[in-house]
């Protein structure tokens, strides 16, 4: 390249008002006129650190870039590690990812932000916007996501004369079907012409409240690595390719052209080198999470139906008397109650047993009782799932955009 281009840091302001400089910005870092992107939150405290630590203020390394397919993004992400690390966008995975999404909904519309846009979930909304010509709606969560918050910027958007559209985590989609004292919350709602939700595993009983009360929900499954959402509804998006390790359950890899770049400062980047590359089962355990065309995600999944069912985190899965526990299935199995609004298991240390299934709950009424809910999981997925140990909660802690604190969790169960 002539000359490297840098990646300066982009602020992402918590007045709605202040997203117009954040789009402009956007705008040319999408064309390549101006720098590669890192947005940060205004209130994080760990801006800085992130900032330093990926470099910003510095210029790209000439395997970071390109000129016939600049860095658009770079998305910080502590994946399971803790350790920053910025997920390189380029223009044509972003611009692909909205176009695939606008095709799967049924055309281009108008985007309302409720998420923070320092995720790639919520910046694949501005990036939508932009790709579609209009202008963006933002939800003002500056006391916090709230129904009235949520029907104050949805109203006038969905007055407009185009496709509506909006994306939120599971924790705002239940708060909005919740919300009884502010019914205006979920007739704006109901008004939208798709509501994508992702960013953590949806209770089905949530999805069922949702479908049941008019929202047209459309579930995503993806990362920073796949610029958002790839896979709707279990099904890849065009161009997204899908592979499972056998015997499933399996770890999840992914392909396409909604693929980053590689991340930033790492030694190398092989993702867009062997376009076109066989994907090789017998590699994957010595395989980087980027080479020749597939990243393998931290995820594991199944094939359902001819849809692909996400199971949970490779890294969460439960050993519990040498017998593996999936914690999705006993959340599923313990959400599918009627006391359970919201649940999250996780493994803690046992000394007879290596690891103990542990649930965190958040009660629909009342106190659910804790036989019936362990008997419930002993039915459906034997013994070794059974929770030993219960803790009830108001709500989940949260990290990101609507995953559950799993470290927060353990703490609690001391």
């Amino acid at each position: 390249m002539s000359s490297a281009r840098e990646l300066r840091a982009l602020t992402i302001p918590r007045d709605p008002g202040e997203l117009r400089a954040v789009i402009a910005e956007l705008r040319t870092a999408l064309d390549g006129t101006g720098p590669a992107l890192l947005p940060l939150a205004a209130d994080d405290p760990a801006a800085g650190e992130k900032a330093v630590a990926l470099g910003a203020g510095e210029p790209l390394a000439e395997h970071e870039d390109s000129e016939s397919d600049p860095t658009s993004l770079v998305i910080a992400t502590s994946g399971s590690t803790g350790t920053p690390k910025g997920v390189l966008l380029p223009a044509s995975a972003l611009r692909s990812s909205a176009l695939a999404t606008h095709e799967h909904l049924g055309g281009p519309g108008q985007w309302l932000l409720a998420m923070p846009a320092q995720h790639v979930a919520g910046i694949q909304v501005l990036i939508r916007s932009i790709v579609a010509g209009h202008t963006t709606e933002a939800v003002d969560t500056r006391g916090g996501f709230t129904a009235e918050a949520f029907a104050d910027a949805a109203e006038p958007l969905l007055r407009t004369q185009h496709r509506h559209y909006t994306a939120l985590v599971p924790t705002q989609l239940g708060r909005l079907l919740d919300a009884a004292s502010e019914p205006r919350g979920l007739r704006a709602l109901r008004a939208f012409d798709a509501v994508l939700l992702g960013g953590a595993a949806a209770a089905p009983d949530l999805l069922e409240r949702a479908r049941e009360a008019g929202v047209n929900v459309v579930t995503t499954y993806g990362m920073s690595e796949t610029a958002g959402g790839c896979v709707y509804d279990g099904i890849p998006l065009p161009g997204v390719g899908v592979h499972v390790d056998s015997p499933e359950p399996g770890r999840i890899s992914l392909s396409g052209p909604t693929l980053a770049r590689g991340y930033r400062r790492a030694p190398e980047n092989r993702h867009s080198s062997d376009a076109g590359h066989t994907f090789d089962a017998g590699r994957t355990a010595e395989r980087a999470a980027f080479e020749a065309g597939w990243f393998r995600t931290g995820d594991v999944g199944q094939w359902r139906d001819g849809t692909l069912e996400v199971l949970g985190r490779a890294d969460d899965m439960i050993v519990t008397g040498a017998v593996k526990v999936v914690p999705a299935a006993v959340e599923r199995a313990l959400t599918e109650h009627p006391d359970v609004r919201e649940a999250c298991v996780l493994g803690g240390p046992d000394p007879e047993w290596g690891q103990a299934v542990l649930a965190a709950v958040v009660p629909e009424r009342g106190v659910p009782d804790e036989w019936k809910l362990r008997t419930r999981v002993r039915q459906r997925l034997g013994a070794a799932a059974a929770p030993k140990r219960f803790v009830m909660l108001d709500e989940l802690p949260l990290r990101g955009p609507g995953k559950p604190d799993r470290r927060a969790l353990l703490e609690m169960f001391g």
